[in-house]
């Protein structure tokens, strides 16, 4: 597979998985897991396929233009940087599927685990890969959606729950503080593109901007790893199955904000600023985190706090500063990654074994499960850096570093206090292990535990044995990968790597020495410590992060109700008293004045027109309380306005007044079914009078507005473009449909999904109608009803359904035309719903039911994803999104004919306002069929 299509296909693999996962849902269980892990194994393979080129040196690279005004391209990557994260991703999501296999309940919605699952790695693969930032910022929030999803997969468990709002919250928050960041450092850099911002460096440190782009991007990449003050959300995501807790804290989310640091290192490190705020977090976290770890008693919350600890010794290795200090931290990032994801799955088969994970009710299961002891103990002692395992290595290196580090003017506070963390992590990581294997024999709520298989054991016992060749053969496993990824990182030459055992006696080795027999006299008097350290009081972070959002939802509640009041006339007037404040400002400000340009000349009929529209507006207010009245003096405004159009030239807008003029009449007809016959005054008179004022001066400010920009000269501006090009660039002589379709095709996208949305809202506000309160005012409205004797009349029903299949011809002459002549899908679309209401109005709404074949909201959907999929169909043959592409082809017997893509997304714009507009008459309709049947019950 070429590059051009291997990084689109490694990004999108996970993707696709997913959604096939759900379209399989109702197959076995072992379908999911082979398509899940089926996924995971071929993007390895692809990876590791370009595994030797990269680390050679050809940093591989995709592009595809996609908004390039906004800087926004499908730009991807793979440097040895990316290829080491993407592999632990892939690598340890292929093994968390397989564990998931044996760890998963039988009858658990394995489809929906594993497609979020899969979502989740997609998006740390976009993460690892993209290669614009702004591209990174979108998989960035898809992380924390997908791990919102993960974390809250027990949706019928509060901690679970919780859990996963909190973390959504966090991480949410500083996703929008690096999406500022991010936004900043393009501006600065003169480029959104990584390759190109990695080298300007120096440009964006002597910005004045730098501190802002500084603090803003690191509030992400704390949020993101849990540092302090951030950390508490970490533990409470442990609600989450022991798959996700494993994948999430070793490979994936947390690490995503150590890969940050990492890839923006060239241009944001080297300052003190940097030093000072990265280095002090970190080592703080690694403090905090550890202490806190040593007095847990949940497996998992050992665990999630011991992450906690191991990111802040990563992002304090990456605040140094140095090169060497940047190797330390990558190796580091694989040493834990190796322990942890098999920490976390020993931790998950204790819990399925014995069914407690309470280190306190455990005790003495070497004895009962060998083989899951011998792997505990060995992720463990690697995360305590004992020899002979890569985690040894990692943590003499950081010691090593902590000795050249200073952090305000003190030389020796950085490696005292690097010394009481590794104390403190071998001190929670050995009595991990010792307490739990050995000791008298406790087994929680089973009798007799025993080793499970090899779905269970398997993955990590590969894990634990690359700990432990991570220590032995650290060269021949590591040696290339860390000195090519540290390489890219620091932008310079391959680092001199000697990863070994022994390096003779040294600062770092005596500190190693005394930081493990500190944490043996600390073992030994555990138990006296961990009571004295209960009863110091101390901050609960889930207390205080309640506590938080109960108060801003309580302000934010307070402003809603003072602003949001149930009065629409209210808002309205504010609307307009404000609009009308604003126009008087400027007019006092610059004057508007009317222009000398020519006018055209009023005829009879024009006068007759206008005299009409001023008298149809007039009785509209005159006789509110009467709808139908109200309803016709509408259409007659509609009406005239649409003869405007066509008296000025605009005969596609006259077209779609008229066709949204019958459309809206026909659906009001149908709503005023459902409200009272006789409706009381809601507005006293002198509040008539002040509505009136308003609504007059703010309707003759427009109208003056209209005229003083009307009378003015034109002038040559976009729309000469659109003139110009609308054959040769679009293919179509109607210039507002290939606006429409074409040139401004992404806004018509953006409108369809808004009507879509509005129908979808129509059906949820609707549906409870005819219940409750509701149910019971829209029964006393309907009590009041006379209905005509002739529901239905025959010559009624009869002429719809002649005209039935006219009007669909002409809906459809209408759609086919639109390109080059007056028409269109959104006119055509409006036609159609014509047709199809009056079957409604004519034959009653069961009859029409019942011979209907597609719901709305299938319609809705296909229009919008067929609107999309015309749009990333230009993608693929290297055009802008949404572009359109024409063509004539010569049929027999009709001669030339025109075919253009746009005519699919006019496709797609038509089936979702023919849905939005059901979707509209259904829930009217069915809202009267309820109450109907709702009065026969009680009567």
């Amino acid at each position: 597979m070429t590059v051009a299509a291997a990084l689109p296909a490694l990004t999108c693999l996970p993707f696709v998985a997913a959604v096939a996962l759900l379209g399989i849902r109702h197959a076995g269980r072992g379908a999911h897991l082979a398509l899940a892990g089926g996924a995971s194994a071929a993007g390895l393979a692809m990876l590791l396929y370009r595994a030797p080129a990269v680390l050679a040196g050809a940093t591989q690279t995709f592009r595809l233009t996609w908004i390039p005004k906004l800087g926004l391209d499908l730009s991807l990557w793979l440097d040895p940087l990316a290829l080491l994260f993407a592999g632990l991703i892939l690598g340890i999501g292929l093994l968390v599927v397989i564990y998931a296999a044996g760890y998963l309940a039988a009858g658990e919605a394995t489809a929906r685990f594993l497609s979020f699952l899969m979502l989740f790695q997609g998006a740390m693969i976009g993460i690892a890969l993209s290669n614009n930032v702004l591209l990174m910022l979108i998989f960035w929030e898809l992380t924390s959606v997908a791990s919102f999803l993960l974390i809250g997969f027990w949706r019928d468990r509060a901690d679970a729950r919780q859990g996963a709002r909190m973390a959504l919250t966090v991480t949410g928050g500083g996703g929008l503080a690096l999406i500022a960041g991010m936004v900043m450092l393009g501006k600065v850099a003169g480029s959104y593109e990584l390759a190109t911002i990695l080298t300007r460096g120096e440009i964006v440190r002597a910005s004045p901007l730098y501190p802002v782009i500084l603090v803003t991007i690191l509030l992400g990449a704390f949020t993101k790893s849990a540092q302090f003050p951030f950390h508490f959300w970490l533990p409470h995501a442990m609600a989450a199955p022991t798959p996700v807790s494993a994948y999430l804290h070793s490979a994936t989310m947390v690490k995503a904000g150590v890969f940050l640091l990492a890839r923006l290192w060239p241009v944001l490190a080297g300052t003190g600023l940097w030093v000072g705020i990265v280095t002090s977090v970190g080592l703080a976290t690694m403090v905090l985190g550890a202490a806190v770890a040593l007095f847990r008693h949940d497996l998992k919350a050992i665990l999630a706090y011991s992450t906690i600890s191991q990111l802040g010794l990563m992002v304090m290795l990456l605040g140094f500063g140095t090169n060497a200090a940047v190797v330390a931290a990558l190796f580091h990032l694989l040493n834990h990654a190796a322990f942890k994801a098999a920490l976390f799955m020993h931790a998950g088969i204790v819990d399925h074994e014995t069914g407690t994970r309470d280190h306190r009710r455990l005790g003495g299961l070497a004895a009962l499960m060998p083989l899951t002891a011998t792997l505990g103990v060995l992720a463990a002692a690697a995360m305590a850096g004992l020899p002979p395992l890569g985690g040894f290595i990692s943590k003499e290196m950081m010691l090593e570093q902590s000795t050249h580090a200073m952090l305000g003017g003190r030389t020796l506070l950085v490696p005292a206090l690097a010394t009481l963390a590794a104390s403190l992590s071998a001190a929670y990581s050995l009595r991990y292990a010792i307490a739990l294997h050995a000791g008298a024999r406790r087994t929680g709520e089973a009798a007799a535990p025993h080793d499970p298989g090899a779905a269970l054991l398997a993955p990590p016992a590969i894990l634990a044995a690359l700990a432990l060749g991570l220590g032995l053969a650290p060269m021949a496993l590591a040696g290339r990968l860390v000195a090519t990824a540290s390489a890219v990182v620091t932008g310079g030459a391959l680092p001199e790597l000697h990863l070994a055992l022994w390096h003779g006696v040294s600062a770092a080795l005596l500190m190693s020495v005394g930081a493990v027999a500190a944490a043996l006299a600390l073992l030994r008097c555990h138990r006296p410590v961990a009571a004295a350290v209960a009863r110091w009081p101390a901050p609960d972070a889930k207390r205080l992060f309640d506590a938080a959002m109960e108060a801003i939802v309580t302000a934010l509640r307070r402003a809603s109700t003072a602003l949001h009041v149930a009065a629409l006339q209210r808002y309205l007037l504010v609307l307009f008293a404000v609009a009308l404040l604003l126009g008087l400002d400027a007019a006092a400000r610059a004057g508007v004045l009317a222009g000398g340009a020519a006018t055209t000349p009023a005829s009879a009929v024009d006068v007759v027109a206008w005299a009409a529209l001023v008298i149809a507006t007039a009785a509209v207010i005159a006789v509110d309380r009467r709808r139908y009245l109200a309803l016709l003096f509408v259409s007659v405004i509609g009406l005239i306005m649409a003869l405007a159009f066509v008296r000025l030239s605009a005969p596609d807008l006259a077209l779609t007044q008229i066709a949204v003029e019958v459309v809206t009449i026909l659906l009001l007809l149908l709503a005023l079914h459902l409200l009272p016959g006789n409706p009381p005054r809601l507005s006293s008179v002198p509040r008539r009078l002040r509505d009136a004022a308003v609504a007059i001066a703010s309707g003759a400010g427009a109208g003056w507005l209209a005229w003083a920009v009307m009378t003015r000269p034109v002038r040559a501006g976009i729309s000469r473009y659109h003139w110009e090009n609308s054959y040769s660039g679009g293919g179509g002589t109607n210039v507002v449909n290939v606006i429409l379709v074409d040139f401004r095709a992404f806004d018509t996208l953006g409108e369809i999904i808004v009507l879509g949305i509005a129908g979808l809202a129509t059906f949820a506000l609707l549906e409870p109608a005819a219940r409750g309160v509701a149910g019971r005012r829209l029964r006393a409205w309907r009590s009041q009803d006379r209905h005509s004797p002739e529901r239905h009349p025959m010559m009624f029903v009869m002429a719809t359904r002649l005209l039935l299949p006219l009007a669909l011809l002409v809906g459809l002459y209408l759609f086919l035309r639109g390109h080059n002549q007056p028409g269109g899908g959104f006119v055509a679309a409006l036609v159609f719903s014509i047709a199809i209401l009056l079957q409604y109005l004519a034959s009653g709404f069961d009859w029409t039911d019942e011979r209907r074949r597609f719901g709305e909201h299938r319609l809705i959907g296909l229009g919008v994803l067929t609107a999309v999929a015309t749009g990333m169909g230009s993608l693929l043959f290297g055009a802008p999104f949404l572009s359109s592409s024409f063509g004539y082809a010569h049929l027999p017997l009709i001669g030339e004919v025109e075919l253009a893509t746009a005519m699919l997304f006019d496709l797609g714009v038509a089936l979702v306002v023919v849905g939005a507009v059901m979707m509209a008459l259904a829930q009217l309709s069915h809202v009267a069929q309820r109450a109907a049947r709702q009065a026969e019950e009680e009567a």
